[in-house]
């Protein structure tokens, strides 16, 4: 299957990667938030280390909400 360029898409199409796209960012930047205000006991391993982390998308994000806070 080949890629779509953006005019080859139908409308709907543009619409989900639109929210798509929103959801993604919205979720970086609230785990960024969390991680910047949560204190480093709370966090596992280095807050240094998942700064990067969450640029990986979008697994990053949603490997630090699994792994990378503790309750």
């Amino acid at each position: 299957m080949a890629k779509k360029s953006w005019s080859d898409m139908s409308p709907t199409q543009k619409r989900i990667v639109v929210a798509v796209g929103v959801a993604e960012m919205a979720l970086t930047t609230w785990c960024a938030r969390d991680l910047k205000d949560r204190p480093k006991e709370l966090v596992r391993g280095p807050k240094l280390l998942w700064g990067p982390v969450l640029s990986v998308q979008p697994l990053g994000p949603i490997a630090y909400l699994v792994w990378g806070r503790k309750r």
